[in-house]
């Protein structure tokens, strides 16, 4: 397999999990716009005997879409890696060393 089709199989790979990710977003929108009804339904001052039970209720209810954004953010940073290796590879002689501190292609070699 030459290298112009692993970067495109890559790359479709990549524009399909997009895809997919946009779909669970989507669905979460919606389900944030379940849970914010829900709170602004059931949740009032007659409800909770104190204000931070109120807030205790409402915390525990987006807790998960907080869970969801940190996890997106933490794989996109992953895809964003990936992605940029794809676009902007390390020279052949630096392909058995793997950078982790910072943009791919930063700190070029003079010579």
């Amino acid at each position: 397999m030459e290298r112009e089709e692993a970067f495109e199989i890559i790359l479709d790979a990549i524009a399909k999990i997009q895809r997919d990710v946009s779909l669970m977003l989507g669905a979460k929108a919606v389900e944030a716009e379940k849970v914010k009804s829900w709170v602004m339904n059931h949740i009032h001052e007659g409800t909770y005997a104190t204000h931070a039970d109120r807030m205790a209720a409402c915390l525990q209810a987006h807790e998960l879409q907080v869970e969801v954004i940190d996890g997106l953010t933490k794989m996109w940073n992953g895809l964003s890696r990936n992605l940029r290796a794809v676009l902007n590879p390390e020279p052949e002689e630096d392909s058995g060393v793997m950078s982790f501190g910072g943009d791919f292609g930063a700190g070029e070699q003079d010579g």
